[in-house]
């Protein structure tokens, strides 16, 4: 399901997605103003790498010639609201990792991972049994996985 970039976005989005390349974030990553702006980075990368996000349903694969299919599935869609699940799609035996369900946010712009599975250890993350100094740190942690994996992505030649 190759199309145009152009095809996908309007030139509202286009003025948005200008300097994606200069976000620079904060050092320090217990900022939570940092999440915020983090989250809307993300968004615009998704944008980049899905096209228009509302207009998804169901499940999509890009596949390179040298590498490992990647699966986008639409898991919820409302009016204001999209959970999505990208992960790679390896044989039916292989667990799936990174695993990540993104809860993207139209009205705002915003992508925040609420969900993922990224290494081989037991069971998804419980963020909500965190304090909330650990929490910041592992939703900034997920995010900024997000960032760079969409980058890398790209980079790929992936698309949707």
């Amino acid at each position: 399901m190759q199309t145009s970039l152009a095809n996908k976005i309007n030139s509202h989005d286009i003025a948005l997605l200008k300097n994606i390349e200069q976000a620079i974030f904060p050092p320090l990553p217990r900022s939570f103003a940092a999440l915020m702006e983090m989250y809307e980075v993300n968004y615009m990368q998704l944008r980049l790498l899905c096209g228009d996000i509302k207009s998804l349903k169901g499940c999509y694969t890009s596949k390179q010639a040298n590498g490992i299919a990647l699966r986008l599935e639409v898991l919820e869609q409302s009016n204001h609201t999209s959970i999505l699940l990208l992960t790679y799609d390896f044989s039916v035996n292989e667990d799936p990792r990174p695993d990540l369900q993104i809860q993207i946010y139209h009205d705002s712009r915003q992508a925040n991972v609420i969900s993922c599975r990224c290494k081989f250890v037991g069971e998804q993350a419980a963020i909500k049994a965190l304090n909330d100094e650990s929490q910041l740190l592992c939703h900034w942690r997920a995010n900024r996985f997000l960032f760079k994996w969409i980058k890398y992505l790209k980079r790929q030649g992936h698309q949707f």
